[in-house]
């Protein structure tokens, strides 16, 4: 209970300073809309099948923007001092690898819920809520665990912004693999049988890496 009660209490800081300063949520689902109507221009002017590449322009957007916030997730912890403090306090690594990376999953969660609604409208096309959400949320659990790891690694380095995407795009091409494969299969209402290899890989990463990621977290954030 001490651990789970140390975990709720870093979300907490984190989703309260968020709410103050709206930095991060805001920049990721404005980042996000105008990924949306760049390609939603470029697709009507070449008569794309929105059924087709809507998956890959959906996950461009939320990796994309995920990035933003996950960039600032540790950088403003080094920025302001407050890294330190929470190595200095006792409270377990894990705690607060999973504080953070729950952090991180919601942010991203609610900018994707902001972003579905729009690319429906603006492609005039109707998603299947079910099983498109579930798929979605498996692969962002996925992108934000390993995405908190590397974002921690990036945050001591000078080349922070560039650094952390360098460090978890290649990391993270089975994940967004399965998860175009799963989302395109939900829009185009495909059989699961003919995804389910893609699930199997996307569930299979979920576990290894956020598994590792606990495990080596406390290393990457030792001096």
């Amino acid at each position: 209970m001490k651990f789970v009660r140390q975990v709720l209490a870093i979300v907490q800081k984190d989703v309260a300073a968020e709410l103050r300063t709206k930095e991060s949520l805001s920049a990721m689902v404005v980042f996000s809309l105008l990924v949306l109507v760049i390609f939603n221009f470029a697709f009507e002017l070449q008569g794309v099948d929105i059924t087709v590449l809507g998956s890959g322009v959906l996950w461009v957007a939320f990796t994309f923007s995920g990035i933003l916030g996950l960039g600032r997730s540790f950088a403003a912890e080094k920025d302001k001092g407050s890294m330190e403090g929470l190595l200095l306090s006792p409270v377990d690594r894990g705690a607060i690898f999973l504080g953070k990376a729950i952090s991180n999953l919601l942010f991203i969660t609610v900018m994707e819920a902001a972003t579905l609604p729009l690319f429906a409208l603006l492609n005039n096309v109707a998603l299947p809520w079910w099983p498109i959400i579930p798929y979605i949320l498996l692969g962002t659990i996925g992108f934000a665990g390993m995405g908190t790891l590397l974002g921690a690694v990036a945050a001591s380095t000078k080349m922070r912004e560039v650094m952390l995407p360098i460090l978890l795009f290649p990391v993270s091409i089975p994940l967004l693999m399965a998860a175009v494969k799963l989302t395109g299969g939900a829009i185009q209402a495909r059989d699961f049988s003919e995804i389910s290899n893609w699930f199997s890989i996307l569930i299979t990463y979920d576990v290894v890496f956020i598994v590792v990621a606990f495990l080596v977290f406390e290393y990457v954030v030792e001096e």
